[in-house]
């Protein structure tokens, strides 16, 4: 079965690289590529058209769709891909959101909407939230386990919704009879990716979910969690796997590049916010023992474990030339893994380059 490779398509900012963690592209900071000025005036030049200029990119380079990540910090991603489904032909675009801030009729009619303007190119990448002052900050004060409760009943919903005249007496939802108008109904429900590590995460991803995404981890924990996943579902998920990559012609030119960006990060960077994340846990602890030095970080050949000093996001990524994050791929693929969201920054140049020189050597992409 082919396997399908998503580029993540920022919504914060961009980097210019890893060793310079300034957010110069896109996002919302003024002076920087976009939104730019020219002579002391706006030159027209958006974040939202950086954006569109990276989902060319990746759709020219060969991915089959982007993530769309949804943080209090970012652009909202349902808006977004109706913006960039214009700007391409066939790329999918992957919808990050929390349940608990949509009710799931509407979510069930957005989504119709949607399916329906770009011709089925709406994935879903379900998130039920970290908890901490992000949760906070959407006005979320619903403990852990029961955002995965909510979670759970909400897909129950918007699912019946979607199959039309659908009756729910729940503990978050209540609906009669609800269903998608006659112009909507019909359309191609999307692929569920479902995020999270807790016992609760893993028991609702059982029920839900096509795609079970982790972030990248050492990969004999990474099996390990495969399996907690397939003991809790009859009919067990397909596995993706949120990588970040940094692969050069030498392996050398790598982690030089890594060293750069190592030295010039500032003191405490690399910290996520407090929360109740098991996922965030699970990445501190395996770098609880690695000290300073960047090499210690290498958890495996070519599997490093400092990315989140250098930029926002997940510890874990693969550092090496381009046949040697193209193995390790092809390792993850061996190991169970259906489907990537591989991101790399700055993620323009960094989708071009990983189009063009590591995706044609994966082996495992067609078989």
């Amino acid at each position: 079965m082919p396997v399908d490779i998503y580029w993540r398509i920022h919504m914060e900012g961009d980097q210019p690289s890893l060793r310079r963690r300034v957010r110069s592209r896109g996002g919302f900071t003024p002076g920087g590529t976009a939104p730019g000025t020219r002579d002391g005036l706006d030159d027209g030049y958006s974040h939202a058209d950086y954006m569109a200029e990276v989902a060319r990119a990746a759709e020219e380079s060969g991915f089959v769709g982007g993530l769309l990540p949804n943080f209090p910090h970012t652009d909202d991603p349902w808006a977004a891909a109706a913006t960039l489904a214009r700007e391409t032909t066939s790329y999918r675009f992957m919808v990050a959101f929390q349940p608990g801030f949509l009710h799931p009729v509407q979510a069930a009619r957005m989504t119709a909407t949607l399916q329906q303007a770009t011709g089925g190119r709406i994935v879903y990448n379900v998130i039920s939230g970290g908890g901490g002052p992000a949760q906070l900050w959407w006005g979320d004060k619903v403990d852990h386990d029961d955002r995965y409760a909510r979670t759970s009943e909400f897909l129950d919903v918007l699912k019946g919704v979607w199959a039309g005249a659908h009756t729910h007496h729940g503990r978050f939802y209540q609906v009669e009879d609800a269903g998608l108008p006659e112009e909507l109904a019909g359309q191609p429900f999307p692929e569920i990716f479902f995020s999270g590590s807790s016992p609760a995460a893993i028991d609702a991803a059982g029920r839900h979910a096509d795609y079970y995404l982790s972030w990248l981890e050492p990969f004999e924990a990474l099996a390990e969690k495969f399996d907690a996943v397939r003991a809790h579902s009859d009919t067990p998920p397909r596995f993706a796997v949120r990588v970040d990559l940094l692969a050069r012609e030498s392996e050398e030119e790598a982690w030089e590049e890594i060293r750069q960006g190592w030295q010039a990060r500032a003191a405490g960077e690399g910290h996520a916010g407090r929360g109740d994340s098991v996922g965030v846990r699970r990445s501190r602890s395996f770098l609880a023992e690695a000290g300073d030095d960047y090499r210690r970080l290498e958890a495996a050949p070519n599997v490093w474990g400092g990315f989140s000093a250098l930029r926002d996001g997940p510890a874990f990524g693969l550092v090496g030339d381009y046949h040697q994050v193209a193995e390790r791929l092809d390792q993850l693929l061996d190991l169970g893994v259906d489907a990537f969201i591989l991101a790399g920054v700055p993620h323009l140049e960094e989708a071009r380059r990983v189009g063009r020189h590591v995706l044609p050597l994966l082996k495992g992409r067609t078989s």
